[in-house]
Order: C-alpha cells, then sequence, then structure tokens
C-alpha cells in the first residue's frame, strides 16, 4: 500500500512536472515570438524613420542646391552685366582712341608741313643774315677807316656817353624830386618833431646799474668770503651772480648779465655788510628777502610807467616784464625812462596827426620790451619783444610796431614809423646816451673816412657829436648833379659799413668862388 502510494506519488510528480515543462515551453514560445515580433516592428520603425530621414535629406540637399544654382545664377547675371558695361566702355575708349589718333595724325602731317616751311623760313633767314653780316662788317671797315677807331673802341665810348647821360638825368630828377618833396614834407615833419621835444621836458641824466659794492674796510673782504670760500659760494649760488674780490681797495664787482640778479645781489651784499652777520644760512634768507623786495619794486616800477603814460590793460606778467627794464641800461640810458620817453612822444607826434594817442603811446612804451629777455633769448631784442606782446594778447598793430622798430621787419603803418622816429628822438637828445672816447673818436674817423674815399673831395668834417658829416668837393671835377649822387653813395656805404643809433645827416657842399682884388 505504501508502495502503490509512493508510486503514485512518484508518478502524479513525473506528470506535474511535464505539464509544467509543456507550459513553461509554452510561455517560452510565446515570449520569443512576442520578441520577435517586437524586435520585427522595431526593425519596420527604424526602416520608416531611415526612409523618412533620407527623404528630408533629399528634401534639404535638393534646396540647397536649388538655393546655390539661384544665387549663382544672381551672380553670373551681375557679372555678366559688369562684364557688359566694362566691354561697352572699352569699345568707346576704343573709339576715342581710334580718333585721338587720327587726329594726332593729321597734326602729325601739319606739323611736318609746318616743319618743312620754318626750314625753308630758317634757310632763308640764315642766307639773308649772312648776307646783313657781311654789310655790316663792310660798314664797320669803312666806319673805322673814316673815323680811325675800332668797333670796341666806338661802343665803349658809346656807353660811357649814355651812362654820363643817364647819371646827370637821373641827378636832375633826384634833386627835383628831394626839392619838391622837402618843400611839403620838412616844413610838417619839423613842426611835429619840434612840437614833441617842445612839449616833452625829459631829465637829462639818465639811472645807471651799479656794479661795484663799496665796503667799510679791507677787512670786510674776508668775512664776505668766509672760511674755505663757503660765503661767496653761497652767495654766487643764491643769486646766479658772480663776486670778484681783488686788490681794488674796499670794493667788491659784481659780474653777471642779468640786471635783475645782480641788482638782488647788490642790495643784499650791502644788507650782510650792514648787519654784519654773514654765513650760508643768513645769506640766503636774506637773498630770498631781496629778491622778494626787488620783484615788488619791478612790479610797481612797471605799473608806475603805464600809468604815467595811460595805458591800461596790460597783462600782468608784460607789467613784470616792463618793470624789469628799470634795471637795463642802453648807452648809459635807462631802458624804462627811455620806453617812457618814446610812449609820449609817440602820443604827441600822433595827436598832431590826427592819430590814435593812446594806441600810440602803448607802441612806444613796450617797444623795448625784449631788452628784459634778450640776455635770455637769442635774437634781436625788437623780435623777442613783439613774441612778447603777441603772447600777452596785444594787438597786430602793436605787435607790428614792436618789431618794424629797428627795421628787422619792415614798417607797414604810420604808427610803426612813428615809434622809429620817437626811439631815434629818445635815443639822439643831448645827454640821452654816453658812449667811450675811443669809440667816440673811431666813429668820427670812419666817418671821414668814407668820404675822403670818393673821388672829387676836399675836405670832410664829422660834426654834431658824429650826427652829421659835411663833405667839401672840388668843384672843378664835380657837378651839382655829382654832389647829389656821391651824398646818396656816401649815406649807402655809411649804412653799410658803420652801426650807428639814431641817423647821420651826410651833407656835400659844392662851391665856385671868383675873387678879385682892385689895387689903385
Amino acid at each position: 500500500m505504501d508502495g502503490y502510494i509512493l508510486l503514485t506519488g512518484i508518478l502524479c510528480f513525473l506528470v506535474g512536472g511535464g505539464f509544467a515543462l509543456i507550459i513553461k515551453s509554452t510561455i517560452a514560445s510565446q515570449k520569443i515570438r512576442a520578441a520577435e515580433g517586437e524586435s520585427k516592428r522595431i526593425i519596420e520603425d527604424a526602416k520608416r524613420r531611415s526612409d523618412t530621414l533620407i527623404k528630408e535629406a533629399q528634401i534639404e540637399a535638393k534646396d540647397t542646391l536649388f538655393k546655390m544654382k539661384s544665387e549663382f545664377d544672381v551672380e553670373t547675371r551681375d557679372t555678366r552685366g559688369e562684364l557688359k558695361k566694362r566691354e561697352h566702355r572699352l569699345i568707346q575708349n576704343e573709339e576715342n582712341l581710334d580718333r585721338k589718333t587720327d587726329l594726332f595724325e593729321r597734326r602729325e602731317g601739319d606739323i611736318s608741313k609746318k616743319e618743312k616751311a620754318l626750314q625753308k623760313r630758317e634757310h632763308r633767314i640764315e642766307t639773308e643774315e649772312r648776307k646783313y653780316a657781311d654789310l655790316i662788317e663792310e660798314q664797320k671797315s669803312q666806319l673805322e677807316k673814316i673815323f680811325g677807331m675800332t668797333a670796341d673802341q666806338a661802343k665803349e665810348l658809346l656807353l660811357r656817353a649814355m651812362e654820363n647821360e643817364a647819371r646827370y638825368e637821373g641827378a636832375k630828377l633826384i634833386k627835383r624830386i628831394e626839392t619838391e618833396t622837402r618843400e611839403q614834407a620838412d616844413k610838417k615833419a619839423k613842426k611835429i618833431m619840434a612840437t614833441a621835444i617842445q612839449r616833452y621836458a625829459g631829465d637829462f641824466v639818465a639811472e645807471r646799474t651799479v656794479s661795484v659794492v663799496q665796503l667799510p674796510n679791507d677787512e670786510m673782504k674776508g668775512r664776505i668770503i668766509g672760511r674755505e670760500g663757503r660765503n661767496i659760494r653761497a652767495l654766487e649760488a643764491a643769486t646766479g651772480i658772480d663776486l670778484i674780490i681783488d686788490d681794488t681797495p674796499e670794493a667788491v664787482i659784481l659780474s653777471g648779465f642779468n640786471p635783475v640778479r645782480r641788482e638782488v645781489a647788490r642790495l643784499s651784499l650791502m644788507r650782510l655788510i650792514a648787519d654784519g652777520r654773514i654765513h650760508p644760512a643768513r645769506i640766503e634768507d636774506v637773498v630770498k628777502k631781496v629778491g622778494q623786495e626787488v620783484d615788488q619794486t619791478i612790479k610797481e616800477a612797471g605799473e608806475q610807467a603805464a600809468f604815467d603814460l595811460g595805458v591800461h590793460g596790460i597783462h600782468n606778467d608784460l607789467v613784470q616784464f616792463l618793470g624789469r627794464l628799470k634795471f637795463r641800461t642802453s648807452y648809459a640810458q635807462n631802458v624804462l625812462q627811455h620806453s617812457v620817453e618814446v610812449g609820449f612822444l609817440c602820443g604827441i607826434m600822433a595827436s598832431e596827426l590826427n592819430l590814435n594817442l593812446k594806441l600810440a603811446r602803448r607802441m612806444g612804451l613796450l617797444h623795448d620790451i625784449g631788452k628784459a629777455i634778450d640776455h635770455e633769448v637769442e635774437g634781436p631784442h625788437a623780435v623777442i619783444g613783439s613774441k612778447l606782446a603777441k603772447k600777452f594778447g596785444e594787438s597786430p598793430k602793436v605787435v607790428h610796431a614792436v618789431a618794424a622798430h629797428h627795421e628787422d621787419v619792415p614798417p607797414n603803418s604810420v604808427y610803426a614809423m612813428l615809434v622809429q622816429a620817437a626811439d631815434s628822438l629818445s635815443g639822439a637828445r643831448p645827454g640821452a646816451r654816453k658812449e667811450l672816447l675811443e669809440n667816440y673818436i673811431k666813429r668820427l674817423e670812419d666817418l671821414e673816412g668814407i668820404a675822403n674815399a670818393f673821388s672829387g673831395v676836399a675836405n670832410t668834417y664829422a660834426i654834431q657829436a658824429g650826427r652829421e658829416l659835411r663833405v667839401i668837393v672840388e668843384s672843378n671835377k664835380l657837378s651839382d648833379e655829382d654832389a647829389v649822387l656821391m651824398s646818396r653813395d656816401i649815406v649807402k656805404k655809411i649804412e653799410d659799413s658803420l652801426t650807428f643809433p639814431g641817423q647821420i645827416k651826410v651833407t656835400v657842399i659844392r662851391e665856385t668862388r671868383s675873387v678879385a682884388y682892385a689895387n689903385k
């Protein structure tokens, strides 16, 4: 029984296992079929998608190709249009060239004809020239036989005669013009100049910059020098001026090109001597204070000069430069005083001529402003002054008058001529300027030597302190017209050879004296 049950159980187990295997295999086969179906579906979807992508790519490629073709067609059409235009221009140029070539060929033909005609004319002219040259030579030989002179001698005689005639006529014309202009101009000019001189009364003695400082005793020299020269080095460094201490008794010489610095050094040294405390620290302190005082003095001097002339609106820096002229001299004439004097003279002459009085005074006051810095800047003081005036806002008329007062620039206005005249008046009046005796004598000798070098001069006299030269000529050798020409030649030679302030008057005197004696 137990065996049966066991057998039955085994059979049930085997039957159940078989069923289980059958069910499992059935399920597996179903899954396989489902997987195959899914894979087929996936493959078909992939094929469909790939077909779609291929079609889209083909469509996109066709669109791109169409666009490229369209663009290429547009570019090709534009290029063809441009080529057609160029071709048209080239055809026109070619036609123009053809026309010009034809024109040139016609002109060349005309020129060839003209050249042939000219060659014929040249040949004919050469023949005639040879003929005329032969005739001239024949005439020359006949004239030489008649007069006994060569052609060169006759030419020289003719030229000399023409030159003498031209000089004679020129001298007569010059004399006539000078006589007419003097009658009209001299009266007016003398009146204006005399009025200006009479109405302006300036001091004859001009202030002079001192370059020597007197010492109370010679022991002070050692104190100024200091131990190992430290005091003198400090003073020279602070002022920029050289101190010369030599054997001159009780005196120290100050040497320097800058007159303002020289004045600062002079006042500082005098103050140190009076104080007695001389050492580097004290020197620097005194020089600084004196420099400030001198700057204030310069400013006040410039303002006072402008105030005296009634000139307003001058730039502050220009007033400062103007004040510097207080310590500048020219031939011992104080330049600031000279500038004020020139301003007054310009104003007086301008009022006589009905011109702008204030403008003329302004020009006269500023005419020598360049001398304030001409030791620092290269060039003529008139040009330097004009640049200063322009820099600080002066009008073009003032700038030109300053530049032209010594003719570094040609004067082109009445005001510029007034400044020249006033400058000469101020420098030339008696006592205005001083010169060394040697220079004065040499200038007189040079003046007389220039005049004596001319043929026909009997005597020369330099008078009026060298401002007038009188030349007496031999009347039997020179005519009145020759005397006129000689005066102009002497003036030109003096202007080219000598340097002098103001002007020099040259008078050539020719006279004929007849002397007879009555005896009884």
